[in-house]
């Protein structure tokens, strides 16, 4: 990572793991303030629980986690994490993200309205507020869970493989809304196995065996509110120069 960088996280020798089954193992990493981290390591490398840890809700069992002035993260799970069954509609689940706003007894105000509201239309489906979550397709159900972790509009958005089992359309919407909120300031972290999309990030870790196997970064820096380029990708027309 350039030197010049701040560092919105940083985990020195972070060991943690589940009962007696470790995972992670002395992670030593920084993790990049306003800019896209991509964890990108095979099934088992440690990298869900590594989202766990930068999220504060997984806590490790050796070493520290230093927050460099974060209020808040989101963590977006993955849309097979959440029930069918779930009686809820697009709108109510966005609001969720809302929930700690709130706090226990404070209704949802006109602020809290428009907050939801406006992520619903970044994600497209503002259309879709009224079905139930359990009625959309893949694709559907994952743009209102990351619409949920915008709703809570935190300094720190971690996903968990968003864009696993979805179709290159969809993939695109949602790489570009985590790489247009990371230009707007936000640190994002994404676990993922798609080259292309780990190869648009700024910043990756590659994990494997619940280490830290190497560092690597986009391959020219971003310029401020312009969103990352895949590797190989020229520059747009417009883009400034």
């Amino acid at each position: 990572m350039n030197h010049r960088t701040p560092t919105a996280v940083e985990l020195h020798g972070v060991s943690a793991g589940y009962g007696r089954t470790p995972v992670l193992e002395g992670v030593d990493a920084a993790v990049p303030s306003g800019r896209t981290t991509a964890l990108v390591g095979p099934n088992g490398s440690g990298t869900s629980t590594l989202l766990g840890v930068l999220a504060g809700v997984h806590a490790p069992e050796r070493g520290r986690v230093e927050r460099r002035h974060l209020r808040r993260a989101a963590l977006v799970v993955q849309r097979s994490a959440v029930s069918d069954a779930l009686p809820v509609t697009v709108r109510e689940t966005v609001a969720m993200g809302r929930w700690e706003h709130l706090g226990p007894w404070r209704r949802p105000g006109e602020r809290d309205r428009a907050v939801v509201a406006g992520c619903m239309e970044r994600l497209d489906i503002a259309d879709l507020a009224d079905r139930p979550l359990g009625a959309l397709s893949g694709g559907q159900r994952q743009r209102v869970l990351l619409a949920q972790g915008l709703a809570q509009q935190s300094d720190l958005l971690l996903l968990d493989e968003p864009s696993t089992g979805l179709d290159a359309r969809a993939q695109e919407a949602i790489q570009r809304v985590l790489e247009e909120v990371a230009a707007e300031g936000v640190t994002v972290v994404f676990a993922t196995h798609d080259p292309e999309a780990a190869g648009r990030a700024d910043h990756r870790l590659h994990l494997r065996h619940g280490r830290i196997a190497a560092t690597s970064e986009a391959a020219s820096p971003r310029t401020e509110g312009e969103a990352p380029r895949a590797e190989g990708e020229a520059p747009r027309a417009d883009a400034a120069v």
